[in-house]
């Protein structure tokens, strides 16, 4: 035992510049929320993009559409979890670990709570579709490794936002992609689940922080 603390997953470096990405993914998610509630048919931005009830994928970008689809379903969720939860006990990162379930937590609750708060519904009523649960769950998991790299190597703040914003972007387009291409989602729930990600990590990272650091404060 050294005494000394663990490793920060909300490096100071990125607090500052996290927290205007935050809450202005915030406010998207809520201006989408409150433009389509009780919607049950794809908006003009939906449409301007893609046919988006159309399950028009073919093989083989299919099969690479189903394979991603399974990572946020409840078997390919939690085998990620897993796997990055051993990886950062392998790298004596156990807050980091923690982000990991907390964050994944966090995400999909807030996704679930908003779908039922919202309201749009695609393929009838019974599919609650904004914000999209599997973009919000794979773009979370992706920033929280993206913290865990800015950590790890030490990168400043503007290459720590870059890696941080670099991977939420691929993983949402990614994950997005799927759900579009599939019929599952409309765009704009795809975007109100990347943007959910991008607001709820950075403050469940914050909480994370907080509540670990607390006991060492009071010792002060």
């Amino acid at each position: 035992m050294t005494g000394r603390p663990a490793p920060a997953v909300l490096p100071l470096s990125l607090r500052a510049r996290l927290g205007p990405v935050a809450a202005l993914a915030a406010l998207v998610v809520c201006v989408l929320g409150v433009l389509y509630a009780g919607h049950g048919e794809p908006g003009g931005v939906d449409r301007w993009l893609v046919d988006p009830t159309a399950d028009s994928v073919r093989p083989p970008w299919r099969r690479v559409a189903l394979a991603m689809d399974f990572l946020g379903e409840p078997a390919g969720a939690a085998t990620l979890i897993v796997a990055v939860v051993a990886s950062c006990l392998l790298l004596r990162r156990p807050r980091a670990a923690v982000l990991v379930v907390a964050g994944a937590a966090m995400t999909v609750g807030t996704a679930t709570l908003l779908k039922h708060l919202v309201g749009r519904t695609i393929h009838g009523d019974g599919n609650l579709s904004y914000p999209s649960g599997h973009t919000a769950f794979f773009t979370g998991l992706a920033i929280v490794v993206a913290l865990l790299a800015t950590g790890r190597f030490g990168l400043g703040g503007t290459a720590g936002l870059s890696l941080v914003l670099a991977a939420a972007l691929v993983a949402g387009a990614a994950m997005g992609w799927a759900q579009v291409a599939l019929g599952a989602h409309y765009p704009t729930d795809v975007l109100g689940g990347w943007c959910t990600a991008l607001a709820v990590i950075p403050a469940t990272a914050w909480l994370v922080d907080r509540v670990a650091d607390a006991p060492r404060r009071e010792r002060r």
